[in-house]
């Protein structure tokens, strides 16, 4: 009997070809992260000598970020963007679990009716102007509410925890509501327990969305003191302003030369970076387990 194509062991050249574009992806998505934090630890000779990011290691200093926390704006941004994304994490983690586990249940009050309005929104989405108008209304303008709220739950994030939800064995939620558990109960010592992998998935995809999140910033916020970190980037690198302009004169006097403009803009790039990048291996091992294997059996 022939077995399936798929379960058939790869020849060699297989898997030679197989490493080598796998190698490939890989130097195309590291070689750019490691021209950005080359060029954030480069001096100004280096960076002259580039004429732009630092491919080749020349004399490396850590200048740029001492200059970017030194000037209040970086690290005030990065303070704002974790409360963000911390606290607009926690309330869509809770209010996407509350609503997955509800309309998880066929017997739910209005289960079908919000289960499609649910999935209405995958097809149509407000426009800019009458969310604008909607948080305008709410007071939400100038406020770090208008960059949670708005966007606090996700439908996407949504149908795929509920999906999760019910590939949970009904027999296992049965049994505790015979013993007399509420719904609270089965969903905070049942069901939650269960779904780690795909509560974890959850978060991170919220998490990462609220810290990269930096539109709604630019039409919300008026005041400049409350800007994310990921508008501070737009504004300083992609728009090339100047972080420490009016201080050249100052740091020169005193015998001290400010670094390249580049690699402040490239350490500020890295920092945007470095949380994503720190927390991401750390959940990437649930994603199959907590999201492609509960969506299909949902």
């Amino acid at each position: 009997m022939t077995s399936a194509s798929w379960a058939e062991k790869p020849s060699a050249v297989g898997r030679t070809a197989k490493t080598l574009v796998l190698t490939l992806i890989a130097a195309a998505i590291l070689f750019p992260v490691y021209m950005v934090v080359l060029t954030s630890l480069s001096t100004q000779e280096t960076v002259s000598r580039a004429g732009g990011l630092v491919t080749v290691p020349g004399e490396l200093s850590f200048a740029a970020y001492e200059q970017v926390f030194a000037g209040g704006v970086v690290t005030r941004a990065v303070l704002v963007s974790l409360g963000v994304t911390v606290a607009g994490t926690a309330i869509s983690l809770v209010v996407t679990t509350l609503a997955a586990y509800g309309l998880s249940r066929p017997g739910t009050l209005l289960h079908r009716p919000l289960l499609f309005l649910v999935l209405l929104t995958f097809l149509f989405g407000p426009g800019m102007i009458p969310k604008y108008l909607v948080v305008s209304g709410l007071g939400l303008i100038d406020s770090y509410w208008s960059l949670i709220l708005p966007v606090a739950v996700t439908a996407f994030n949504l149908v795929v925890m509920r999906a999760f939800f019910m590939s949970i064995p009904a027999e296992v939620t049965d049994s505790a509501r015979i013993d007399g558990a509420s719904e609270f109960t089965i969903l905070r010592r049942i069901v939650l327990p269960m779904s780690k992998g795909v509560v974890a998935v959850i978060a991170l995809l919220y998490a990462v969305g609220y810290w990269n999140a930096f539109f709604d910033a630019v039409l919300y916020l008026n005041d400049s003191a409350k800007w994310p970190l990921q508008l501070v980037l737009r504004q300083y690198v992609y728009q090339g302003q100047s972080m420490f302009a009016g201080q050249s004169g100052d740091s020169v006097a005193a015998g001290h030369s400010l670094p390249p403009n580049l690699a402040i803009q490239m350490s500020i790039v890295v920092i945007a970076l470095v949380p994503v990048l720190f927390v991401y291996p750390f959940v990437q091992k649930h994603f199959t387990k907590g999201v492609f294997i509960g969506a299909v059996k949902g």
